[in-house]
């Protein structure tokens, strides 16, 4: 059953303080068998009470001390026990909590682009906030209710069977009829319940997605239809909520109901019992408290089933992503490859985002060391596609890639990116400063070696004049920097990093030509000695490339130097010619 598979697992990540976690529930299962223990030292006592007359005053006394005495020592023992609980429980689910977020994020991050592409961001974090927090409440639980409740079934009704087993049918039956009930409601609320949690899923990535395009919705003037689809889909929600809290109200009103009628069938029973000499008004009364305890137990299990059954849902898409697989792995024995000299190999790639629709077909290309290499053609060719499986961002279906002549995928996968510096065609930033976004790629870079990267890139001087220099903060993915200014500190980014092999991805794209004149130049020097591969709708920045590779279709349909490619009067002279007739008409 996916409770029992669910709740299993939750316990499961309590392995990391196994020691600690024995420890608790055996005081807990000690507190519980001692609060058991008190309804049949209160029924002794009624018991002595009832037949003092017959006994002498010595005889009481001792009798009664003996029984105080044991119930001193249980009452001592329970709190000491209690103690144990109190102090470390909290404590380890905090702790746990923490760690649970903390692996869920890691994980996420080693996630593969094809993962990404299917996810949106607001819905991931609201899986991980909610589910931690889920976790933390069943953790309280487990030590607080749920062993208490375990105890009931595996101490209590043997113990209350061996005192008296007609009354003790009456314990069984409740349990079993609050099982059963239980069952029916789940069973009947299961699938509504997984229907809430999509539409709550829904509301989530709704509005990250809102709030993450907030100038469009402002400047088309978005607001009245992003709230009514907000309000929409808070009316479905709503909707399919309803039935379910029915059920769970209904249960409540039927499990209230068989707990009256089980404890006043207890007194209906035991007097019945009483008059015919088969049982004592010490074990009534014992059972009285038996039925109230079980009662107190039976509603908190109910009331954890209840909460775990609405909490399922989103503690199984917190184990669906923490079991998603990543497409891209890194091998245990992967090769430390140190400091790459950059020949690149692409050795018959075929590749295919879906399985459907190819993306690459048959590309090879050998770059050697310290070359360039510039890659055109129209969107969606593949030029892009060809460098993101370069540095694993995904992996071909066929054919192998080589660095240095060591297959990519033989090599660690922080050893091969801490070789490849790239510059995105859409530069985003962090929500940090500008200081902590350009080390990146070099943690440990001084300040100076961060002005030097900012002036080659043309960054310095724009930082500069911002309020607080290279400790300005940079608002949510750059947005309080021009797209311009963005890029530039992208560049300056990937020089910080220093790596043999550079992909510039329309690296000059978002800047102005007098800019990026300026650029080019100190790409050049950066260039120098390393293997790059360049990205470039503007023909006229990619004249001193050492190979220029024409894609169309993900194919490479021309190859060559770029007066050789020029001169042949191909689809790269065709380029060449509708770019500079787009320039002289603009």
């Amino acid at each position: 059953m996916e409770f029992f598979r669910v709740y299993g697992r939750v316990i499961g990540l309590l392995r990391a303080e196994k020691g600690l976690a024995i420890v608790l529930a055996l005081a807990n299962i000690v507190v519980a068998g001692l609060q058991f223990y008190e309804p049949v030292l209160f029924g002794r006592v009624v018991d002595l009470l009832a037949t003092a007359k017959d006994k002498s005053t010595e005889v009481l006394w001792s009798d009664a001390r003996a029984i105080l005495g044991l119930w001193a020592v249980i009452g001592l023992g329970g709190i000491f026990a209690n103690m144990v609980v109190s102090l470390q429980a909290d404590r380890m689910a905090h702790r746990r909590r923490l760690g649970a977020m903390a692996g869920y994020f890691e994980h996420v991050l080693l996630l593969p682009f094809s993962f990404h592409n299917t996810q949106h961001s607001g819905r991931l974090i609201k899986v991980m906030l909610t589910g931690v927090d889920n976790l933390f409440g069943i953790w309280l639980s487990f030590f607080r209710e749920n062993l208490a409740t375990f105890v009931a079934l595996f101490v209590m009704l043997p113990l209350s069977l061996f005192m008296n087993w007609r009354l003790g049918l009456l314990l069984l039956v409740l349990i079993l009829f609050f099982a059963v009930a239980n069952v029916w409601v789940v069973s009947r609320t299961d699938r509504l319940q997984k229907e809430v949690e999509d539409l709550h899923s829904e509301l989530a990535s709704r509005a990250g997605d809102a709030l993450g395009n907030i100038n469009l919705i402002q400047s088309f003037v978005r607001l009245a239809a992003e709230t009514g689809e907000m309000h929409r889909i808070i009316g479905q929600t709503l909707q399919a909520q309803f039935p379910v809290l029915n059920w769970w109200a209904l249960l409540s009103v039927m499990t209230r109901a068989a707990s009256t009628i089980t404890v006043i069938l207890i007194f209906v029973v035991g007097t019945w019992l009483y008059t015919r000499g088969m049982a004592s008004v010490g074990e009534i009364v014992s059972f009285m408290g038996f039925a109230t305890m079980l009662i107190s137990r039976m509603d908190q299990a109910s009331g954890f089933v209840s909460r775990i059954f609405f909490q399922m849902p989103s503690l199984a898409d917190f184990f669906r992503v923490l079991d998603a697989q990543s497409t891209v792995t890194d091998k245990p024995d992967g090769i430390e490859i140190g400091r790459a000299r950059g020949e690149v190999e692409f050795d018959d790639i075929n590749f295919s985002y879906d399985g459907k629709r190819p993306a690459l077909v048959h590309f090879s290309l050998k770059a050697p060391a310290g070359t360039t290499v510039a890659l055109v053609g129209p969107t969606g060719a593949g030029k892009s596609t060809a460098l993101s499986l370069l540095h694993r961002m995904w992996d071909a279906q066929s054919g192998v890639i080589r660095i240095d002549g060591i297959d990519h995928r033989d090599i660690k996968l922080a050893s091969l990116r801490r070789n490849i510096g790239v510059v995105f065609q859409d530069s985003t930033m962090f929500y940090r400063s500008i200081a902590d976004n350009l080390r990146i790629g070099k943690p440990d870079a001084t300040q100076a070696e961060l002005e030097e990267a900012a002036k080659l890139a043309e960054a310095h001087d724009f930082i500069m004049r911002q309020p607080k220099g290279y400790e300005t903060l940079v608002g949510e993915r750059g947005t309080t920097l021009s797209g311009g200014e963005r890029q530039r500190l992208a560049i300056a980014r990937a020089l910080l990093k220093d790596p043999p092999i550079l992909i510039l991805d329309e690296a000059t794209s978002a800047l102005d030509s007098l800019t990026e004149a300026r650029i080019q130049k100190a790409l050049k020097t950066l260039m120098q000695g390393r293997t790059t591969f360049v990205i470039a709708h503007r023909l006229s920045t990619i004249r001193d490339a050492d190979q220029v590779v024409v894609f169309e279709h993900g194919r490479i349909v021309e190859h060559g130097g770029y007066r050789e490619l020029a001169a042949t009067g191909g689809d790269f002279a065709r380029l060449i010619s509708t770019q500079q007739a787009g320039i002289e008409s603009a």
